[in-house]
């Protein structure tokens, strides 16, 4: 049930801020030589391990908990987890960064679309509009106009990450109060660790680490600081606050305010990487907003207006007097 819905909002700003970062410092890890591959298992991998102790002291020896949710938790850590860094990964190595994000950042539309199909109610024109609004400024942000190549397989590990990304929003609103966020999470990054390992013996993602310094804002650093904020802020506090923000949201808001990580990430590159953002992408964080805010509306407007006519559907037909004889 969605809760807090201005507590949810500042949640999911946070969560996309946190994943936001992530590029860049990636960047900086895969410019001394990383392999996306290794990028990706180090972040994984470091997140599963620092959530270990956090979600022991969560389940409290409730291990029946784990039991229960096996599926659900094997399902999140390899598709919205695992298989989503793999596709996106894939898709950046045969496309520009900016096309691959965007095919990526479809799941929004995909979540409206699945929540008509499921529903069998179309969406509304706010929300029409709204998304619209939110791609289009996705669009000024990414800037394709510079660098930006399609490849036919790309394309298709680019879509294949949209349907994880979708699958993580859609997962994450709906665990149900028994199943905590943190346990969702690091049991989900045990799985995702188990499943790269795997990826990386097999060779389908080829793990190369580089040992050497990193240049970050033009000062020089161990290759443990970009690995640090990696773990830490763009995968341990991004995928609970993640969660955290979907369960209160729900899947179709949760995932259009996610766009701002595009937005987020634009400003991390600068402030990092010294990559200063055109007015254009300024704009186009600016049409993220919009649409978010108008998509948001227009779920409370709906979610209002249910209330209203449930509450009429529930109130007692009023007893008619008996006329007198």
């Amino acid at each position: 049930m969605t809760q807090h819905p201005a507590a949810g909002l500042w949640i999911a700003l946070v969560s996309a801020a946190t994943f936001g970062v992530s590029g860049p410092f990636a960047k900086a890890l895969l410019e001394i030589g990383w392999s996306p591959g290794a990028a990706v298992g180090v972040r994984i991998g470091g997140a599963a391990v620092v959530l270990l102790v956090p979600v022991l002291l969560a389940l409290r020896g409730r291990w029946s908990i784990l039991r229960r949710h096996s599926l659900t938790i094997t399902i999140y850590g390899m598709t919205a987890i695992a298989l989503c860094q793999l596709f996106y990964f894939n898709a950046v190595a045969r496309m520009s960064v900016g096309v691959s994000l965007l095919l990526e950042y479809l799941a929004p539309v995909l979540i409206v679309g699945f929540l008509w199909v499921r529903s069998r109610k179309p969406p509304t024109v706010p929300t029409i509009l709204g998304s619209a609004t939110a791609i289009f400024g996705l669009l000024l942000v990414l800037d394709l106009t510079g660098d930006a190549r399609l490849d036919p397989v790309g394309v298709l590990f680019g879509l294949a990450a949209a349907v994880c990304l979708m699958v993580f929003f859609l997962m994450s609103a709906q665990i149900d109060d028994s199943l905590p966020p943190l346990v969702m999470a690091g049991g989900g990054m045990v799985v995702a660790a188990l499943t790269i390992g795997l990826l990386g013996l097999t060779n389908l993602m080829p793990i190369r680490v580089v040992l050497a310094d990193v240049t970050l804002a033009g000062v020089t650093y161990s290759w443990l600081v970009p690995v640090a904020v990696l773990v830490l802020v763009a995968t341990v506090a991004a995928y609970v606050t993640g969660i955290l923000a979907a369960k209160r949201l729900g899947s179709k808001v949760a995932s259009f305010v996610a766009l701002t990580e595009v937005m987020f990430a634009v400003l991390a590159a600068w402030l990092v990487l010294g990559e200063l953002p055109g007015l254009i992408q300024l704009l186009g964080g600016v049409l993220i907003v919009v649409g978010v805010v108008w998509v948001r509306m227009d779920e409370l407007r709906t979610s209002a207006a249910d209330a209203v006519a449930g509450e009429a559907f529930d109130q007692p037909n009023p007893v008619e007097p008996i006329p007198r004889p």
